[in-house]
């Protein structure tokens, strides 16, 4: 059951808070995409409602030939790192960004948020992502190859070195490195972080957190992202590392270090039990895991969970993860209980698939006391 009351009482305590946030690495373009089935006139149409509808089309030209038209609804930022940023910028975090953002210029669709941000490291042009969204899901199509830029000596040559880096982190209540998956030399920048960073830390016995989000792997090898594992673990060593996972992640997570999963057991028993078995052989301060209605998590070897405010009609999907993160991680930074973490974390992201916009410090606050009181 949700503290709903509880988390209201605790956000209003930390009104005025002060936080330096750290975030990388990606950036992308994001345009999002109906696809048409009957188009009316030019401005008019009917979309594909679910991506069986858009997997039948496909199927049925085996052989022959179609068109399919994807029309543009919004063009946006995008990205696991920005979208992220941008939530916590809503929230009132001072925070440096360093990613793939446009060089020499920044693209327009990031300048909002450059505006917002202590300071930002563009080390590369954005990648693209195409964001067919349906009633029931949305599929991805990404381009990505600009991300090859983002390398460890690229950030070191822009961003002040080891020592420079290390001088920000080290002044930092959270540094998120994300999207994994997609960025090619990742693993290389957390070993340079433990190579050459971390002898250069002092230990002042408050570990900062260290955030990551893998952001779907499963199109990596098993030995990458074993090695991820471990390089995550590794950094728990100087920061308290913590992974977000989504539901469908969390099994592959698993399946990867060769945990069982009982499929004969209850859908909400399968979950938790995959959730803590998983967390137990990352060896790491916390997992955290958001499946659609609900999110749960395991925090220094206890278990949480949290329902969550399910729209049955969102208005965006896209982001609503990385919305969650960004309540969640607010959530740690600010020393909250981790179930009332896990609770500003489903209601950033609940009410960001209501309005297709982060909320505000006030609005999560006003958000939550809605819920509260039965009237979302």
């Amino acid at each position: 059951m949700n503290d709903l009351k509880g988390l209201k009482e605790a956000l209003e305590a930390k009104k005025g808070f002060k936080l330096e946030m750290i975030i990388g690495l990606d950036g992308f373009v994001d345009e999002i995409i109906h696809v048409v089935d009957k188009r009316q006139d030019f401005e008019k149409f009917t979309r594909l409602e679910t991506i069986g509808e858009l997997g039948s089309r496909i199927s049925k030209a085996a052989g022959l030939s179609t068109n399919i038209e994807m029309a543009v609804v919004q063009t946006k930022l995008g990205g696991n790192g920005p979208i992220l940023s941008n939530a916590l910028l809503e929230f009132g975090v001072s925070l440096t960004y360093f990613g793939a953002l446009g060089r020499p210029d920044i693209h327009p669709v990031f300048k909002p948020m450059v505006e917002k941000a202590k300071t930002v490291y563009s080390l590369s042009d954005p990648a693209h992502t195409d964001a067919l969204e349906f009633a029931d899901g949305k599929i991805l199509f990404g381009k990505l190859s600009v991300l090859n830029e983002l390398t460890w000596e690229r950030c070191k040559e822009l961003m002040g070195g080891a020592s420079g880096i290390t001088d920000m982190v080290s002044k930092s209540h959270l540094f998120g490195m994300e999207n994994w998956t997609m960025i090619p030399h990742m693993n290389d920048i957390w070993q340079g972080i433990i190579d050459e960073v971390f002898p250069l830390m002092k230990d002042t016995g408050n570990k900062p957190i260290a955030f990551f989000d893998l952001a779907d792997p499963e199109k990596r090898t098993k030995e990458d992202i074993l090695k991820a594992m471990d390089l995550i673990k590794g950094i728990n060593a100087k920061f308290r590392s913590v992974l977000g996972l989504n539901e469908k992640e969390l099994y592959e997570i698993a399946k990867v270090f060769g945990i069982a999963i009982d499929e004969s057991a209850s859908p909400d028993e399968k979950f938790k039990k995959a959730v803590i078995d998983t967390y137990k052989r990352l060896g790491i301060y916390s997992l955290v895991v958001h499946p659609v209605r609900s999110a749960a998590c395991c925090v220094e070897g206890e278990y949480y969970q949290a329902s969550g405010p399910y729209c049955e009609k969102p208005v965006l999907t896209t982001g609503a993860g990385d919305n969650f993160n960004a309540g969640f991680c607010l959530g740690m930074a600010l020393d909250l209980q981790p179930q009332q973490a896990l609770t500003l974390g489903v209601c950033t992201s609940g009410y960001y698939v209501r309005n297709a916009k982060s909320p505000t410090f006030s609005q999560v606050i006003e958000f939550a006391d809605m819920w509260d009181k039965g009237n979302l």
